[in-house]
């Protein structure tokens, strides 16, 4: 009897359990807009149970409705994907000291790193730089506004950009030139609205860097003054020139002197006859490309 019960008490509270397969976890996540948060995860068994049913203000309305209600007004809440409220390096793409905006529809000079030494913000939406856009930036060696809607340019904007040695500011609505930093070797006006009385007399006298210059595709009268003894290439063709001296490109009162390094001069597209102003390129290795007759 005694064998019997400690039998059965061994049987009662030892039993043999066998283990229930692990019930497959199906995750469904949920994610707000810009967050790294998520609202969490329903497993199998949770669905099973919140699937049936769900009574809400007295109508009966399935998991899966409130799923897609919910993803829907998430869909509703976000904002356009550019945001030009973010960091600039999200913004834009920052690589080994050069920045990349281009295309994103910025309307302002976004704040740049200190060590930037390239900048392409291409194809935007700047109407307007500001003398505080670059005034902690030292190290630009290079800028490419091309593209954009650009109309005023701050005194001073560049001045302090002292190693900026390419520049372009083509295919904006620019009617007169900044003050130019004194070691460009390229500089891009081209496709502007720029008339000659919006460049001053001795824009690019002290660049004497300067190799390539690109005017073509505005409002100018007459050749720009002073061009320096560092210039290589000239585009000035499409423009309202109609005038020329002696002295534009040579030195009237010195016969022998030669511009060495001037290799290619476009004037095409100008109303001026170049036949009629000979003396002009005495001076030259080529003739300027434009109408001789």
């Amino acid at each position: 009897m005694e064998t019997l019960q400690a039998t059965f008490f061994l049987f009662v509270f030892v039993p043999w359990v066998n283990p229930a397969p692990p019930l497959q976890q199906e995750s469904l996540q949920f994610y707000e807009y810009d967050t790294d948060t998520s609202m969490g995860s329903l497993s199998q068994q949770d669905y099973e149970r919140q699937s049936k049913d769900i009574r809400k203000d007295g109508t009966n309305v399935s998991l899966d409705t409130s799923l897609r209600l919910q993803r829907d007004d998430n869909e509703l809440d976000v904002p356009p994907t550019k945001d030009t409220n973010l960091p600039t390096c999200l913004l834009c793409v920052c690589l080994s000291g050069s920045v990349y905006c281009e295309e994103i529809d910025i309307e302002a000079v976004p704040p740049l790193p200190k060590e930037t030494a390239y900048l392409y913000a291409r194809f935007n939406k700047i109407k307007r730089i500001a003398a505080s856009d670059f005034a902690d930036i030292t190290t630009l060696r290079r800028i490419d506004f091309s593209g954009n809607r650009i109309e005023e340019i701050e005194d001073g904007a560049f001045s302090k950009l002292l190693l900026l040695e390419e520049l372009s500011l083509a295919e904006n609505r620019l009617i007169k030139l900044p003050v130019l930093p004194p070691k460009l070797t390229t500089f891009n006006a081209n496709q502007n609205r720029i008339k000659s009385r919006g460049i001053k007399a001795n824009a690019f006298k002290r660049l004497t860097n300067l190799a390539y210059l690109y005017l073509g595709h505005n409002a100018l009268e007459s050749v720009p003054l002073n061009l320096p003894e560092s210039l290589r290439i000239l585009h000035l063709q499409y423009n309202n020139i109609t005038t020329i001296t002696d002295d534009t490109f040579c030195k009237s009162n010195n016969t022998r002197y030669i511009r060495t390094r001037m290799d290619e001069i476009r004037m095409e597209g100008n109303p001026i006859v170049l036949a009629k102003h000979v003396n002009a390129f005495s001076c030259l290795r080529m003739l300027p490309v434009g109408t001789y007759y």
